[in-house]
């Protein structure tokens, strides 16, 4: 059965601003709590900050980006969460866009695939309580985590192409998916993860996907909603790849028809309620097995109370 769950819709710039979708979680039929890579107040000290305020829900992080944190540090952050909240943990990792690779490495990745597959040998080695020992081309670790009993914690990717797909299916926990429309995952992102788990022998890691959405109101225009949310995503080459993939033609040249491109090839999801709840069920067609929703662009162009109240509907639509 699909779950549900709720994205921060916000970077925090205090901890104290995530215990409404916090709350939201604990009292709801949501699943878990995502959030994202934060520049301001740090991912996991969010979780641990709403456990320690007494919201000790299941979280997941999606994506850390790679070039912040190595591989040991990353397990033990995760751990140290799951730990803080009593509830198992998604991590999901990525190596982000290869300019800010360069910005704090120097120079990106050669190959993001190895970088990827390296990394994740070494977290998930080391949450499992194995002794690790891999010398890789881009990272290094030689030993374990102190052993302590914890909630597991379940490794995840960030995934938009059939390559980072396929190596989701022979490594990862969780295949972790933004702006990707409910037809792509079924024809592309799925099959490649049941390839990549096939040629591995291993069973087929789970589906979350982000799913940017908002109601249709009279006071609205969807891509306007779509390009408030999403502005960034659209100027990096990895995601317009994915997308262009996916039968949307995004030009990069007209912010604004980009975003209604996404509106017009399911990406950004809008409708009346019943709609939307229809095509949320896509999803679940496709075999996706957790739907993260997603009210950014609410909540940048109509503020928090509204972005709120997006939330708690559709959550009860969807009940």
């Amino acid at each position: 059965m699909t779950e549900y769950s709720v994205m921060v819709p916000f970077v925090a710039q205090r901890p104290e601003q995530v215990l409404q979708y916090a709350a939201m979680v604990q009292w709801t039929n949501a699943e878990r709590l995502w959030q994202g890579q934060s520049m301001l107040v740090e991912s996991h000290q969010q979780g641990a900050f709403a456990a320690g305020m007494g919201f000790r829900v299941p979280i997941g992080i999606g994506v850390s980006l790679m070039p912040l944190s190595h591989p040991y540090q990353a397990a033990v952050q995760a751990r140290s969460l799951a730990m803080s909240t009593g509830h198992p943990v998604i991590a999901g990792f990525g190596p982000g866009p290869t300019v800010f690779q360069r910005s704090m490495l120097g120079r990106p990745y050669r190959s993001q695939l190895t970088a990827v597959r390296e990394y994740v040998q070494i977290v998930r080695g080391l949450l499992d309580g194995d002794t690790v020992d891999v010398s890789g081309e881009y990272f290094c670790f030689q030993g374990g985590l102190y052993d302590f009993p914890a909630p597991r914690v379940d490794v995840g990717l960030g995934v938009l192409r059939p390559g980072m797909a396929r190596l989701a299916g022979e490594v990862a926990d969780v295949a972790i998916t933004w702006l990707t429309p409910a037809s792509y995952l079924r024809d592309v992102i799925v099959p490649a993860l049941r390839e990549g788990a096939a040629a591995a022998g291993r069973p087929v890691p789970k589906v979350t996907a982000m799913v940017p959405l908002a109601l249709r109101r009279a006071d609205r225009e969807a891509g306007e909603i779509a390009l408030a949310g999403n502005a960034m995503h659209l100027k990096f080459p990895h995601y317009t790849d994915m997308l262009r993939r996916a039968g949307i033609l995004i030009e990069g040249v007209d912010p604004a028809a980009d975003a209604r491109a996404l509106v017009e090839g399911g990406a950004f999801l809008s409708g009346d309620l019943d709609g939307l709840v229809k095509r949320l069920r896509a999803y679940a067609d496709a075999d996706v097995d957790e739907i993260v929703l997603n009210v950014t662009g609410v909540l940048n162009l109509f503020g928090p109370q509204a972005a709120l109240n997006e939330v708690k509907t559709i959550l009860k639509a969807v009940a």
